[in-house]
């Protein structure tokens, strides 16, 4: 006779971040994040088994990659792409490229769609979300999870994130308010002489 087993379900956490966004936004604040206090963090308040980093690929930073891996995150690169743009010193005129504007190149390596895909490839195998972003774009995918019963918390870099996330105020987390336990501290000491 045959048996059937009921898959379980999941009773992991998995969180996912933006990292740009929250990078950004420490920083904006005044001070630098601690990759490895706060994947600790996430691993002993919210009991977080998988940490997916979304950063846009840039070759020169691959140690930082690795050493992040090394910490326990799950890294997610996008390629990313230079552009132009260009600034007019008069903002009402358009000029030519070649008239009187400046340009200014930017690294573009938007990781938006690549964090909501991994958020519901992965759907199935976790119990609850969290989402690491102050921005407005992820809105649809919090809806979503929360439609769903699967969104715990969405945790924004400082107080401004988007309009667009407020009807989950009571799910925000403001890590701004955490810099004491998240901040890096270089610990080196200098010898003295």
């Amino acid at each position: 006779m045959k048996r059937f087993y009921k898959k379980p379900k999941p009773t992991a956490t998995f969180a996912f971040i933006d990292s740009q966004n929250l990078n950004l936004g420490i920083q904006k604040v005044g001070w630098k994040m601690d990759w490895k206090k706060f994947r600790e963090y996430l691993s002993s308040k919210y009991a977080v088994t998988h940490a997916y980093m979304f950063i846009g690929h840039m070759p020169e930073y691959e140690a930082l990659y690795h050493q992040l891996h090394e910490q326990g995150y799950l890294i997610v690169l996008k390629p990313t792409h230079e552009t132009v743009k260009l600034l007019s010193e008069k903002p009402k005129d358009t000029p030519k490229p070649e008239e009187h504007a400046e340009e200014k190149k930017q690294i573009k390596g938007n990781i938006d769609a690549e964090l909501v895909l991994w958020a519901m490839k992965e759907r199935k195998n976790y119990k609850d979300a969290i989402i690491v972003s102050g921005d407005g774009d992820f809105y649809c995918l919090a809806e979503y999870l929360q439609s769903v019963g699967q969104l715990k918390h969405i945790m924004t870099p400082n107080w401004q994130y988007s309009t667009l996330l407020k009807p989950f105020e009571d799910k925000i987390i403001r890590l701004d308010e955490l810099r004491r336990d998240l901040s890096y501290r270089n610990h080196k000491v200098t010898a003295k002489r």
